[in-house]
């Protein structure tokens, strides 16, 4: 039987001919260039950037010929997240916060722009002369070699004044983009079933009066094509006010309601109309006599004559050129019963522009088969607005959802609007492109603000990237970790000091386990032996440092020579008996080196003194090959005694990692415990740290909550700020009287503030996480959520009767903390769900 129904095949009726050197040709001798679009970051961008991107468009379309179609097309794709699952070596907790977003549902955004060169008699045409009302499309030829090659001379000019502004980066398609390849849909297919996934095969469209269906999903289309729908004005950029607050603005493109704040599939087309708009103007003048003439017989010609007039003196009084602009949102989906939702979404999306909403069903079709890339010169005239560039482009969206870092290394935060996973490198990519110049952290958080927990997952991510980690603790922030780590590695990694009567700290500053004394070790040695003679404020005489500087290159030649094993002991038995005696052949005064003082001062740290397991340890412990290394320093940070020593031994520790460690990175990490070090006379440590660390592959974080800390410390001022290229700050709503002076002393920009203000302001209630504002080098800088799985709470959890739980139970299995987590995390589950 012949099929009677009125359809026909995709073939006979597609408007596109060819893809030539990365061009679209249609069949009526169109050709487009495409491109794909890179948008900052949403949050990210001031009201001068978003002016300067305004600003870059204006200039950039101004450069194109007559009868050319600009044409943006965003696209906005609910998506779920894929967790990377398939990695070959991965920890217990790296896998629980990959299971732990899983399939998490969010918006994901890609921007294309088409240019379009045309004709004037396409540019004019209506709906009723769409390809798709064409009996047969029979291919026209360029005649205009010309036309051509001016107009490919624009689009490069284009492109270069885009990339120039540094905001946004456009780049040129190739036809595997525009046509796919194996196993990877092109634009045109992913275009014509509206989906982006591989594998999707087409399906029927339908095409008709009450409904425009692509397969099974149904479109809702929304249009802003006459000014009367318009607002009353535009700008490029308008006030968030859901993370501004009385001190500091939020900015956000003027469309940014129908971009990723709409939360549906959609896409968002964007037309600009290039005419000549000379010809366009005095058609104007003429219609604007014609009203004038009728003004006496309506009053509704002698107004229409007002606005045509204002619209010509605004063109003639600046310059501007006369474009015809068309906006839609066009949303669908797969289910009848969503078709309402979205029909009020989109207009509610739209009212928060102050436009009105027009639900198009009339062109639905022709306006969907001019969105085709490529095809915009099917676009029906009678659906655009007479306007000017730059309001036009006032429509434009100018913001992208967060993007993963391309580098290997980084670490994993949260998107803020949506909470899906970001690969965020703020070390290694920065450096590489001179974002910052050391790799140095600076973190400021009140507490309770999610500060411990950001430093848990940082270090951690760190850590199981193969970096040294030596952190300084006044508090068990890091207890829990460091005691999973220990039992992952069965006790050779993991390392846990802390003082306590029963088992005091205890170090052998001779000790190494390959017997290499080299300048550093020397150094430290000497300086912690200086620090146990002289109080800080007894100057060291030049004899003195000369004397003790031979006493210990003569003890450490004696353990070389007999093959000894080193320690404080049998130092201080070597001063007292050979060394004695070499002073005394060389004549040396009492008052050129005091050895009886000397001896008499360090006694105490000799066996049978006070403490004498101080620097006595017996244990053969190395810590230049141990990874990760906690120094909890809470019992003894106001020992007048105990922590200078303990602190000279921390900063050897990672000054010989430093050092010896080629190639491989390393940090320092040190909480509120850098207060005392400054105080007792270790300011030079830090300043020599934060200045030098770079060089070695390394970085030196510090980490405080009190700002009057940051204010009133010049050693936090002059070397740890100044020498710190990454800032890193949280919630800050409480100090908002005093940030004023906090913004000074970090040099924050006003965006930099407004965005530090907004954190945790309009936080997603059905999520638990806390937001981190992270700043580099000054010029880049975002708010990011931390958000992390169960078991990474209970190994992060600062309150101590989580903490207390997870040990006892871990006590119960044998030390084993990982099993305990586990057990713990699986069963708050399974209350959660009940």
């Amino acid at each position: 039987m012949r099929n009677a129904a009125k359809t026909t095949t995709l073939e006979s009726r597609f408007p596109l001919l060819a893809v030539e050197n990365n061009c679209i040709l249609s069949k009526d001798a169109d050709i487009t260039a495409c491109f794909e679009v890179r948008l900052p970051e949403l949050f990210t961008v001031a009201s001068a950037e978003y002016d300067a991107i305004h600003s870059a468009w204006h200039k950039a379309i101004k450069t194109l010929p007559d009868f050319t179609v600009v044409h943006k097309q965003d696209w906005y794709i609910k998506e779920n997240y894929d967790p990377e699952m398939d990695k070959e070596v991965q920890s217990f907790l790296a896998r629980s916060y990959q299971r732990h977003f899983n399939e998490r549902p969010f918006l994901n955004h890609y921007c294309y722009l088409f240019l379009t060169k045309t004709t004037k008699e396409r540019m004019r045409m209506q709906s009723n002369f769409s390809s798709l009302c064409k009996g047969v499309l029979i291919p026209k030829e360029i005649r205009d070699k010309e036309t051509v090659h001016r107009f490919m001379e624009a689009v490069a000019q284009f492109e270069r004044i885009i990339n120039d502004c540094g905001f946004v980066k456009i780049s040129r398609m190739s036809e595997e983009d525009i046509l796919g390849e194996q196993g990877r849909p092109g634009l045109l297919e992913q275009y014509l079933t509206l989906s982006r996934k591989s594998g999707t095969s087409m399906q029927d469209i339908v095409l008709g009066s009450e409904e425009v269906r692509v397969g099974n999903n149904r479109l809702c289309l929304h249009t802003l094509s006459d000014t009367e729908d318009l607002p009353s004005s535009v700008s490029a950029d308008k006030r968030y006010e859901k993370l501004s607050t009385d001190r500091s603005d939020c900015r956000l493109s003027f469309a940014s309601p129908v971009g990723l704040m709409l939360n549906c599939n959609h896409i968002y087309n964007q037309y600009l109309f290039l005419d000549n708009s000379e010809e366009n103007l005095q058609k104007f003048e003429k219609s604007a006599r014609n009203m004038h003439s009728l003004a006496r017989y309506s009053r509704a010609n002698q107004i229409n004559k007002e606005w045509i007039e204002r619209y010509l003196n605004e063109a003639h009084s600046f310059g501007l050129s006369s474009i015809r602009a068309h906006f839609n949102i066009m949303a669908w989906s797969d289910d009848p019963s969503e078709l309402k939702q979205l029909k009020n979404d989109c207009g509610s999306a739209l009212a928060l522009m102050e436009c009105k909403p027009r639900h198009n069903t009339t062109d639905t079709a022709a306006l969907y088969w001019a969105g085709m890339p490529g095809n915009a010169g099917d676009f029906p005239s009678e659906e655009s607005f007479y306007t000017f560039i730059e309001p036009a482009l006032c429509f434009f969206t100018q913001e992208t959802n967060y993007h993963d870092s391309p580098s290997p290394f980084g670490i994993k935060m949260a998107d803020r609007l949506t909470g899906k996973p970001i690969h965020l490198d703020i070390s290694d990519l920065p450096m590489k492109r001179g974002i910052i110049t050391n790799r140095n952290k600076f973190i400021l958080g009140p507490s309770g603000s999610g500060k411990s927990f950001f430093t848990n997952h940082m270090v951690r991510q760190y850590y199981e990237q193969g970096a040294h980690v030596l952190l300084v603790d006044t508090g068990n922030s890091y207890q829990g970790l460091c005691g999973l780590i220990n039992g992952k590695t069965k006790g050779e990694d993991g390392v846990y000091f802390t003082y306590t009567e029963d088992n005091p700290i205890a170090f052998n500053p001779f000790y190494t386990d390959d017997g290499v004394f080299d300048i550093e070790k020397r150094e430290s040695i000497k300086t912690l032996i200086l620090t146990l003679w002289k109080r800080d404020d007894e100057p060291t005489t030049r004899s003195e440092e000369v004397a003790l500087s031979n006493a210990v290159s003569g003890y450490i030649e004696k353990i070389k020579r007999d093959d000894a094993f080193p320690s404080f002991n049998a130092f201080y038995e070597f001063v007292q008996g050979d060394y004695r005696s070499v002073l005394t052949e060389k004549q040396v005064r009492e008052k050129d080196f005091d050895i009886a003082n000397f001896l008499n001062v360090l006694e105490p740290y000799y066996k049978g003194g006070e403490y004498d397991y101080l620097l006595n340890s017996d244990k053969q412990l190395d810590l230049l090959s141990k990874r990760f290394i906690v120094f909890e320093i809470d019992a003894i940070k106001e020992h007048k005694i105990l922590f200078p020593i303990v602190t000279i031994i921390i900063m050897e520790v990672f000054i010989n990692k430093m050092r010896r460690l080629k190639g491989i990175r390393k940090l320092i990490l040190i909480e509120e415990a850098w207060k005392a070090i400054a105080k007792e006379g270790m300011a030079n440590y830090i300043k020599y740290l934060f200045k030098t660390v770079r060089k070695f592959f390394g970085e030196a974080i510090v980490v405080t909550q009190e700002v009057d800390d940051i204010i009133q410390s010049p050693i936090v001022k002059e070397s740890i700020i100044n020498n710190s290229d990454c800032k890193i700050l949280l919630d800050q709503r409480k100090y908002i009287n005093k940030f004023d002076e906090i913004q000074a002393m970090l040099g924050l920009t006003d965006k930099e503030k407004a965005q530090v203000l907004s954190i945790n302001m309009n936080n997603d209630a059905s999520r638990l996480y806390k937001e981190v504002w992270i700043g580099l080098g000054g010029t880049h800088s975002a708010v990011y959520a931390t958000e992390v799985s169960a078991e990474e709470y209970l190994a992060y959890t600062t309150e101590e009767t989580e903490k207390m739980e997870v040990m006892q139970l871990a006590a119960e299995l044998g030390g084993n903390v990982e099993l305990a987590i586990k057990q713990i995390a699986s069963r708050r589950r399974e209350q959660e769900n009940q």
